[in-house]
Formats: C-alpha cells, sequence, structure tokens
C-alpha cells in the first residue's frame, strides 16, 4: 500500500477564548494550503481514497485537496488528537485501497510514519510542518517535502 501522510494546513494558535473546543479551530491561510495542496496533488497524481481527521483544520485540508482534484474526503477517527498512531494502523489494515492520502495532526502522522517504517513509534525521528507530506510504501519512506517545496511544484507545472 502506498501511504502519503499529510499535516492540515496553518491554522491559528490554540486560543480557548475562540474556540472552546480545539477541534473547531479552522485553517487560517486556506490560500497557503491550496497553493501546498496543488503541488501535492501534481507531485503525487491520484489517490484512491483520502482520510481525514474530522478537527477542522484537517478536513478543511481534505476539501482543499478534494477541490484539487483527488477523492472526497472520509472522515477516520483514528486520525484524531490525541488517537494513539497504533490506532490509525489497524484501520488502514482494514483498508484494500492500493494508495492512501491521511490528513491528520503532529505528533500522530510523525509516529504513524515510524510506525509503518520500522514497527516501532519512536525509531523514526520525523516532524512534518503544516501543509507537509511524506510518503511511505513497502515499510520505506520513499520522500518527505515541506510546504515550500510543495508550493514549488504548483508554481513550476509539475515535478519533472
Amino acid at each position: 500500500m502506498d501511504i502519503v501522510l499529510v499535516r492540515h494546513g496553518p491554522a491559528g494558535h490554540a486560543d480557548p477564548s475562540r474556540w472552546p473546543d480545539d477541534a473547531e479551530r479552522p485553517l487560517d491561510d486556506v490560500d497557503r494550503t491550496r497553493a501546498a495542496g496543488a503541488g501535492l496533488v501534481r507531485f503525487v497524481g491520484d489517490v484512491d481514497a483520502v482520510l481525514a481527521s474530522s478537527f477542522a483544520r484537517a478536513w478543511q485540508t481534505a476539501e482543499v485537496l478534494h477541490e484539487l482534484g483527488w477523492p472526497e474526503p472520509e472522515r477516520l477517527r483514528e486520525l484524531e488528537v490525541g488517537v494513539p498512531a497504533i490506532a490509525a494502523v489497524g484501520a488502514l489494515h482494514r483498508r484494500t485501497e492500493q494508495s492512501l492520502a491521511l490528513v491528520g495532526h503532529e505528533p500522530q502522522l510523525s509516529r504513524l510514519a515510524s510506525l509503518l517504517c520500522t514497527g516501532e513509534e519512536h525509531a523514526l525521528t520525523l516532524q512534518l510542518k503544516k501543509s507537509g507530506a511524506v510518503r511511505i510504501d513497502e515499510r520505506t519512506l520513499r520522500w518527505a517535502l515541506t510546504p515550500k517545496a510543495l508550493r514549488g511544484f504548483a508554481d513550476a507545472g509539475g515535478a519533472d
């Protein structure tokens, strides 16, 4: 299975006075998220499914990816803040698609990458920037890209 892990785009700082429930905290820079997403979609090509945390900022990021041509997102509770990364591994084992994009949060995504590559949650040190992405297949980390690099792919028109 080919997996692309995508961290949600930039969101405002956690502020309980504005968002008493942090799950409702939205993206605050949709344009930058869209630019990185356009580069990601162009670089990766098609995926079979997009699974996302239901937290507003991750869900909005998944919706942007859908607007750019990827499948309509499906909610996956195992990608939400505070859920152990191993839970997402179990959810992935129940999927039959060849390629998946998972949109979520740090540190869960980095821990999930480590589990998928090494079988251990803390064996691989990785931290995704907001709107950054990594690709893993066959227990191998194929690439990790910053949002700036992804925006460059969008600007350049491709990943030749």
